[in-house]
């Protein structure tokens, strides 16, 4: 049985569709949307990157200890799963770029291809990642 870390990156929102909802409560969800609220939205989550659980450990202990973004990665292990979103983005891309130096080549890859998905939330605040433990 192996275990894994798996990236996935908000690829698009859709509202739920069904044919029976009344007109009136359409516009609600559409107020809802224009408004901030999720109410009917569904998330589709693409995954976009991938590593062995024993490498993610190793991977974010490149981090510096005990910063903010270390923490928040660390939160994978301690949780099961955790969600970058805009607020972290900045913090996280400044530490991975910042631990990059010291990584081995796979590593590295990996550093690269969030940095590119952190870039990603910057410039589209409604991106987000989930972050999960996997089984088998």
């Amino acid at each position: 049985m192996s275990e894994c870390v798996v990236f996935s990156q908000l690829s698009r929102k859709f509202v739920d569709q069904n044919d029976e909802t009344p007109p009136q409560a359409q516009q609600v969800i559409y107020y809802g949307l224009a408004i901030g609220h999720h109410l009917g939205v569904i998330d589709c989550l693409e995954a976009a990157l991938s590593c062995p659980w024993q490498d993610y450990l190793k991977w974010i202990a490149t981090l510096a200890p005990g910063s903010e973004a270390r923490r928040k990665m660390e939160g994978v292990p301690r949780y099961g799963e955790i969600i970058i979103d805009i607020t972290h983005a900045a913090m996280l891309a400044g530490a991975f770029s910042q631990a990059i130096e010291s990584q081995s080549a796979q590593q590295q890859t990996w550093s690269r291809r969030l940095l590119d998905m952190l870039h990603n939330i910057h410039r589209e605040n409604a991106i987000y990642l989930m972050v999960r433990r996997q089984h088998g």
